[in-house]
């Protein structure tokens, strides 16, 4: 398999900006539709069902890649488990930028091994400033209480399955043949997989709160297909480690989304290190 390395190019950063959009529009909806699980079932079986009537239209993945789809679908079961735990005593503006934060560096740390790529100088500096940032953002919230302890604790946990399934995909879609068929099959096997959990704990809730947000499914679950089906294309094109960076300007979106929809609290110290967070993406594009 052949390294992509470079700079990323400019019609790649606008795609990867609207994936971060769609994503961070998608985690509110976890935070405030009720039940978290509900939610991310919906969300996940939505993208899943939505990618399915793709199928026919897309070459089916190279066997090389199976393998990955498989181990990939598995890790976004524990990643969707581990997020609903975050969500459901943190406030967005906590726990997001925590868990997305942490994961670049992660997988930046693991794609030199695993991959093959190399970063230059100016892309690590941008990993950094990003990072710092969205690090930094966490660092602004109040006094630790016991329910932002768990709070850091899960997302800490859900930023591993983050780096995990970006380094994952990242190998497996070059291998696929068929970046489109990739990304429907592993949101496709995990989204009826939760489906089917949910029915068996929850029949009978599940069957009613579906029925009561069909919107849900079909705009969570869409953005959430759309925002990896693009980070995914844009692994293709160029370093993981830097589309993994790129895509945590997510927390620009979010943070705006915390503030004037969720009506959290949101500083002047939050502001201060979502800038830090744009810098980054700029050293990214300019590396």
């Amino acid at each position: 398999m052949t390294a992509v390395t470079g700079s990323v190019p400019g019609f790649v950063l606008g795609a990867v900006l609207l994936a971060a959009l769609l994503h961070a529009s998608w985690n509110a909806l976890l935070k405030s539709r009720g039940d978290p699980f509900l939610v991310s079932v919906l969300v996940l079986a939505g993208g899943g069902l939505i990618g399915a009537l793709g199928l026919p239209f897309v070459a089916a993945p190279a066997p090389a890649s199976w393998p990955f789809i498989a181990l990939s679908g598995a890790v976004h079961v524990v990643y969707y488990a581990l997020m609903v735990e975050t969500y459901r005593s943190g406030e967005m503006s906590h726990a997001y930028p925590l868990m997305r934060g942490s994961a670049p560096l992660l997988v930046a740390l693991a794609s030199a091994p695993l991959t093959g790529e190399r970063l230059g100088g100016g892309q690590w500096l941008a990993v950094g400033l990003i990072c710092g940032g969205i690090l930094a953002m966490y660092m602004t919230a109040r006094a630790a209480s016991q329910a932002a302890r768990r709070t850091t604790a899960f997302a800490l946990l859900t930023a591993c399955t983050i780096a995990a399934y970006t380094v994952i995909d990242g190998a497996g879609v070059r291998r696929s043949g068929s970046p489109a068929a990739y990304t429907i099959w592993i949101f496709l096997l995990p989204g009826v997989g939760m489906l089917v959990w949910a029915l068996v704990r929850r029949g009978r809730e599940t069957v009613r709160f579906t029925a009561a947000n069909l919107h849900v499914a079909l705009f969570g679950g869409g953005a959430s297909l759309g925002a990896y089906a693009i980070a995914l294309w844009a692994m293709t094109q160029a370093p993981v480690a830097a589309i993994a960076a790129l895509r945590e300007t997510s927390i620009l979106f979010a943070t705006a989304i915390a503030a004037l929809v969720l009506r959290e609290r949101v500083g002047p110290a939050r502001l201060s290190a979502a800038t830090l967070v744009a810098c980054g993406a700029v050293a990214m594009r300019l590396a």
